[in-house]
Formats: C-alpha cells, structure tokens, sequence
C-alpha cells in the first residue's frame, strides 16, 4: 500500500513536516493551488529538501498558464526533483479563472484536452 498526503507549504516548518512524512514511508506529497498560493513554487523547494518523496500538484490550474508554461514547468520540476514530479491538472472554476486571472472558462474539457496533448507533445521534444 502507498500512502500520500496533501499539505499546504509556507514555509521551513511544513517543509520539515513532509521530510518527516518522508523517513515514515509516505509516498507522496500533493500540494494545491489555492487563493495566492501556487502549487509549484512549493513543490521545487520541497525538490531540494526531499530525496524520494513523490512531489504532485493537486491541482495546477489550467488558464492560468499557457500549456507551453505548463509543460516547461513540469519539465524543470521533474529535472529539479529527479524525476519525481506528478503533474495534477484542473480546470477550476468561472469565479477563479475569470475573476482572478482574467482568463474566459469557456469550454473546460477541450482546454484540458488540449493542455495534455501540448505538454506530451513538448515533454516528448517534439515541434
């Protein structure tokens, strides 16, 4: 059995909770975007405290990120970690995606769609 956790990071305190969660056999650590706080900022300063703890967001919101960003982001998170980024995507909501980052919530699905396909397209290296 694999157990994960979900944590807020703000600071060396959390940052020592999940090493500790780490030396107990936890497998994985998620961190959410929530209101002012982005989930992969956390997760590159957990990178370099931690050694084998699976880092994910839970979630990082499409439309505030163009999926190029989205997929260099990952990228250097999974390079920073050594591979052990596990990319959370969603779609949130009208109210966060419209009235905080000014981004239209038109069609979810097919901006998921599209995310994933960019990211893999770019992840694979290609054009």
């Amino acid at each position: 059995m694999q157990v994960g956790m979900t944590t807020l990071i703000s600071g060396p305190r959390d940052a020592a909770f999940v090493r500790d969660a780490e030396r107990l056999g936890v497998t994985s650590v998620w961190v959410p975007e929530t209101w002012g706080q982005d989930a992969l900022t956390p997760l590159a300063y957990l990178a370099g405290q931690t050694t084998s703890i699976r880092l994910g967001s839970s979630i990082a919101q499409l439309g505030a990120r163009s999926p190029a960003m989205v997929a260099m982001s990952a990228m250097s998170l999974q390079l920073l970690s050594g591979g052990r980024f596990l990319l959370g995507l969603g779609v949130s909501g009208p109210q966060v995606m419209e009235g905080w980052h000014g981004v239209r919530f038109g069609a979810p699905l097919a901006a998921t769609r599209e995310t994933i396909e960019i990211v893999r397209v770019i992840a694979r290296g290609d054009r």
